[in-house]
C-alpha cells in the first residue's frame, strides 16, 4: 500500500467510526422521540431492518428539495420518510445531526468503496 492508498482507507475507516457514533446519537436523540410521537411514527418509512428508519429520516432531512419533490410523486415514495412532517417535528439541532451523520456516512462508504473498485480492477498493486 502507497502513502496515498493508505491515507484513504484510513479517512474512510475513521469516517465510519465516527458514523456509527453519529448513527446511535442521532437515533437516541432524535429519531427515538419521533418513534413516540404518534402523529409521526408512521410517517418515518419502512423499515426493513431494526434502526433502518434512522437512515430514513436522516436521507430525508439531507436530501436537496429537487429530489424530494421527484420522490414524493413516484410509486415508491412510501418507501421513504415524509419530509414536511419531519421537518415540522425537528429541531435545528436535529436536522444539523441529520445531515452531518448522513454525509459523513455516504462520503465515508463512498471512499471505502471506491478502493474496493480500484483494488478489483488491480489498480492498487
Amino acid at each position: 500500500m502507497n502513502d496515498l492508498e493508505l491515507f484513504l482507507f484510513e479517512l474512510g475507516l475513521g469516517g465510519i467510526f465516527l458514523t456509527s457514533i453519529l448513527f446511535v446519537i442521532f437515533g437516541q436523540v432524535t429519531v427515538r422521540r419521533l418513534r413516540k410521537n404518534p402523529s409521526v411514527k408512521d410517517k418515518l418509512g419502512v423499515e426493513f431492518m431494526s434502526g433502518y428508519d434512522i437512515f430514513n429520516v436522516a436521507s430525508s432531512l439531507s436530501s436537496p428539495k429537487w429530489l424530494r419533490d421527484k420522490l414524493s410523486h413516484s410509486p415508491l415514495s412510501f418507501l421513504a420518510a415524509d419530509y414536511e412532517t419531519l421537518y415540522e417535528h425537528t429541531s435545528r439541532f436535529d436536522r444539523i445531526l441529520g445531515r452531518a451523520f448522513w454525509f459523513l456516512c455516504i462520503t465515508s462508504t463512498s471512499i471505502l468503496m471506491f478502493l474496493v473498485i480500484l483494488n478489483a480492477f488491480g489498480l492498487l498493486d
